[in-house]
């Protein structure tokens, strides 16, 4: 935890007081509840002598501000982790922590349904580097014990996949990880720290989309990872040395974000199981790709291990031509159709991970969507999807 929190000193905190909390220093900003947006590069230094010792809290713009280090405080108490890097990006953050970790000549085990930009940093970067990138089937569980080499260095997952949503078994990954003396690593963003400690768990190295639940508005880009005392000091070396910092008014408005975070996951998992009940009933879905469902072939591991989900899940439609998925698609009036996820708002997407996946094959019965249930009222929702399935028929 961060020398610099408010409670550093104090035992952890709930989650909820520490999303109200964390990274708040008032005092330091002439009262003020909110840290103020600091914008610039260059650091003054009041004489030669501190400039030739460094004798400054802050450096650099870069290297960090106020700003920065007030989210990066707060998300290290949140995450229970020994620090937090910041970054422009989801995939970027990804990166940073893939990069801290390989090196020429190591073998990387990556989970098949991992998202899809992620596995292109691997097939490109990391592979012209000399990293061998090897696809396992997120299904595996224990059984990955048996794909580790000599020169194994990292396991990657994410859980659920965010477009076929499938579990994996994130504690059977660090124990096979650790075993052998790798790290294991993990994409947290559809649970967030709230839903998923990941480092409770032993994850090494924890990576979010702040971009999605963090901003929560579909205004932010913004990445982070949070790292265990194992991977600290490489993820802090490498995200210093690749230049990365955040923009600070993406910062600021994650740091908003971050206070309201609780109530907002609560709402978008809320209303996404009243959705799910709704199209559980429909004639044209065939099935429903969400572990928070009892019905879900992930949920006993999402029991086991996790305290919350939240808005995002997938369809699988009984099959139907691809103009009458098209008509049902341009009927919705309250589901917007973008990429992203994790704000206010309610969004649909068409999807085939068939393309992408290498150790497993994706066969759906049907047409595949992805929901993200936003905080509209779940009755106008299911309302806009009648119609819109109306729609479907129509042009079947």
């Amino acid at each position: 935890m961060s020398s610099s929190s408010s409670s550093s000193a104090s035992p952890r905190r709930r989650l909820a007081t520490a999303l109200v909390h964390a990274g708040r220093e008032p005092a330091e900003q002439f009262g003020f509840v909110n840290t103020p947006i600091y914008r610039g590069s260059t650091v003054l230094y009041p004489t030669a002598d501190d400039l030739a010792n460094r004798r400054s809290r802050y450096s650099y713009g870069r290297r960090g501000t106020p700003t920065s280090h007030a989210l990066e405080s707060a998300l290290t108490e949140l995450t229970g982790a020994a620090g937090v890097v910041l970054t422009p990006s989801g995939l970027s953050a990804v990166s940073v922590a893939l990069l801290s970790v390989a090196r020429a000549g190591d073998h990387i085990l990556v989970a098949d349904n991992v998202y899809e930009p992620a596995r292109h940093v691997c097939d490109t970067v990391l592979t012209r580097l000399g990293v061998e990138i090897d696809y396992f089937d997120p299904l595996i569980g224990a059984a990955i014990a048996a794909r580790m080499r000599p020169n194994t260095r990292l396991i990657y997952a994410e859980a659920p996949g965010s477009q076929t949503f499938e579990m994996c078994d994130i504690p059977a990954f660090v124990a096979a990880a650790h075993a052998r003396g790798a790290l294991a690593a993990i994409d947290n963003t559809w649970a967030t720290a709230l839903g998923f400690d990941g480092h409770g768990f032993g994850v090494d190295l924890v990576v979010e989309a702040g971009t999605k639940y963090l901003g929560g508005h579909a205004d932010v880009n913004l990445g982070f990872v949070s790292a265990a005392p194992s991977a600290w000091k490489a993820l802090k070396d490498t995200h210093g040395a690749l230049g990365l910092c955040a923009a600070a008014e993406d910062i600021f408005l994650s740091l908003r974000g971050l206070r309201t975070l609780a109530l907002r996951l609560e709402r978008h998992q809320e209303s996404a199981l009243k959705v799910c009940d709704w199209l559980a009933g429909r004639p044209e879905v065939s099935r429903i790709l969400n572990p928070l469902l009892p019905t879900d072939p992930g949920h006993a591991l999402f029991k086991r291990d996790y305290a919350g989900g939240c808005g995002l899940f997938g369809v699988v439609l009984k099959p139907v031509p691809k103009p009458a998925v098209a008509a049902f698609l341009d009927a919705l009036e309250l589901f917007g159709m973008g990429y992203s996820w994790g704000g206010y708002e309610s969004l649909v997407i068409p999807f085939d991970a068939a393309p992408y996946r290498t150790a497993t094959r994706w066969q759906p019965e049907g047409p595949t969507l992805r929901f993200h249930i936003g905080l509209d009222d779940p009755a106008d929702l299911i309302d806009d999807l009648t119609q819109g399935f109306a729609r479907m028929a129509a042009a079947a």
